[in-house]
């Protein structure tokens, strides 16, 4: 694929696109060093830190390769990342300071950066002109105008939230097309909102708490509505509402004068009450944040009249109880609170809390029937729940040194539970006896294999992993070579398999298009050929190309597809 240097973001994928962006900006992409003449490669941390490599010629990208595990289509976040890289002085992007390379990396050139032509020109320019370029500028811009007055102008004093509220409400007027934000303009809102925070922080600074507090009230209670309209698929205009309730959250448990207690308790209560931030965990939080500030009887019973309002087997009933047990404890006593909480053991947020106060106080016979009760109570609805009941008894006889009961649950949960299987495995391996270990082992296949169970390969790949038994995992992928689960365990068979892998795929890509026709499924067949190229089946791939131009030449879709490879 072809990528024009200074058109690339109108050919490559929006999603790519905006991870691509978010990884730059991250301060991820290592400077790309060039190579040769056109060829530039570049390190991108993510998961692991992937190499990406760059041939350009004429101002177009002829060959682009990433080192990563991404093959939906022809790039991949990182490839984009350098991209943005390469192009931030024409883009006027900024980034996070970028990773050291070590001893012998080479030094980027000196250039200056848009910011530093600013600063050089703010530096020099004469005051009188600058008020009357933002003037000009303010009275020709709206948007211009609401930026401004949003993150440079304060209130009179004794002004409250309302202030901040029209000003959030400019911004958002000022990015709205046809009554939605899209994607970019969510993120110039929230640098807007970032701005005005900031004016929060600062009043929290000075000890303005009250003024500070009612910024932040007003940057959730109108980015709340504003998730409504506007495309937050990355987080910014949400993380402005986290920043918000974190600094209201951290004011409420910093003992704040009676004042502020009663403000902060008085919008949490209305806040549950007329559920303004319903749906969102905000709404949970605001319950949190209530029960931190309740210091009477009477806010205790208010408050508990709320909770008592929120039921339902579902996060915001549940957590509602668990703060219940919170507030009992605190304002009824001890004693009060556990006979509430032993009532209400149906709740698996309550029966954790009791099965961990039982096992913090040693009382394993207690803890046990906690946990036997619980397998009882899920067992026909929710079996994930029963496991984790099971994973409680293997807490306690881990508590009473039990290698007998420690071996017994860990087996048990290693071949039931899907939840952190390894986990168990390494348990197991710490009891056994070093010698008595591989006949152990080879029980457990052999069960997994009697089972039948829907996840009975799975499992048995994880213990081949495990052991590094990497020829009987290869053995057991060619037994169903179909495409997942070669792909599923290429990365543990690449380093000594590659080559028996690349034959693997195109053995099941040829397989696969005898039946499958549809874009979307030569688009899945030409996602794993990317695969095979980055294991050096490059032949085998044009062979492979060749085959299916040559097998289906009237299926357009495909032929397109392959071109892309």
């Amino acid at each position: 694929m072809r990528i024009p240097l200074n058109r690339f973001d109108e050919c490559i994928d929006d999603a790519i696109l905006k991870r691509g962006l978010t990884c730059f900006r991250n301060g991820q992409v290592h400077e790309p060093e060039e190579c040769g003449p056109g060829e530039y490669e570049a390190v991108v941390e993510g998961t692991e830190p992937y190499t990406v490599r760059l041939v350009i010629d004429h101002g177009e990208v002829v060959e682009h390769l990433c080192s990563c595990p991404y093959d939906v289509g022809p790039v991949c976040k990182h490839v984009a990342a350098v991209l943005f890289s390469l192009q931030k002085d024409v883009l006027g992007l900024k980034e996070k300071k970028k990773p050291a390379k070590g001893e012998g990396a080479k030094k980027p050139a000196k250039r200056k950066t848009a910011e530093e032509c600013v600063d050089e020109l703010l530096a020099t320019v004469d005051p009188d002109a600058l008020r009357q370029f933002v003037r000009e500028q303010a009275s020709q811009s709206v948007q211009f105008r609401n930026l401004l007055l949003a993150s440079l102008a304060t209130p009179d004093s004794g002004e409250t939230k309302s202030y901040y509220a029209q000003q959030l409400s400019a911004i958002l007027r000022s990015h709205k097309d046809r009554g939605y934000i899209g994607w970019s303009a969510s993120n110039r809102v929230a640098r807007g909102v970032e701005n005005i925070l900031q004016m929060a922080r600062k009043h929290f600074e000075t000890k303005n708490i009250r003024e500070g507090l009612f910024v932040c009230m007003a940057v959730m209670e109108q980015m709340v509505k504003a998730l409504l309209y506007a495309d937050d698929s990355d987080g910014s205009i949400g993380g402005c509402i986290n920043d918000a309730y974190d600094m209201m959250l951290a004011i409420a448990r910093s003992n704040p004068a009676a004042n502020i207690k009663k403000l902060l308790f008085d919008y949490g209560m209305k806040a549950i009450e007329k559920k303004l931030y319903d749906g969102w965990d905000w709404h949970v939080g605001m319950m949190r944040m209530a029960a931190a500030l309740v210091e009477n009887a009477e806010e205790a019973g208010a408050l508990l009249a709320l909770l008592d309002r929120e039921s339902g087997d579902n996060y915001t009933g549940k957590s509602s109880q668990a703060i219940k047990y919170e507030l009992l404890a605190k304002t009824s006593g001890e004693a009060a609170a556990d006979a509430w909480l032993e009532a209400n053991l149906g709740n698996p947020e309550l029966r954790r809390i009791a099965l961990q106060k039982a096992l913090d106080n040693r009382e394993f016979e207690k803890a046990r029937k906690i946990a036997r009760d619980g397998i009882l109570h899920d067992k026909q609805k929710y079996p994930g729940l029963v496991n984790e009941w099971y994973d409680w008894l293997l807490k306690v006889a881990q508590a009473q040194d039990d290698r007998d009961l420690v071996i017994h649950y860990a087996r048990l949960l290693f071949l039931e539970s899907n939840r952190h299987p390894q986990e168990y495995y390494a348990i197991l391996k710490q009891q056994i006896e070093p010698e008595g270990w591989v006949s152990f082992v080879e029980e457990l296949v052999r069960e997994i294999s009697s089972n039948n169970a829907f996840f009975a390969r799975g499992r048995i790949a994880e213990i081949f992993i495990s052991e590094g038994w990497w020829e009987r995992l290869l053995n057991l992928v060619r037994q169903a070579p179909n495409i997942p689960v070669i792909a599923q365990y290429e990365s543990h068979l690449s380093k000594e398999y590659s080559e028996e892998l690349v034959d693997l795929y195109a053995q099941a890509i040829t397989e696969f298009l005898k039946e499958k026709v549809g874009r979307d499924h030569y688009q899945e067949a030409c996602r794993y050929m990317r695969r095979m190229l980055k294991l050096g089946g490059r032949q085998k791939v044009g062979e492979l190309v060749a085959f299916l131009r040559q097998s289906y030449p009237r299926r357009t879709g495909l032929m397109e597809e392959l071109n892309r490879v």
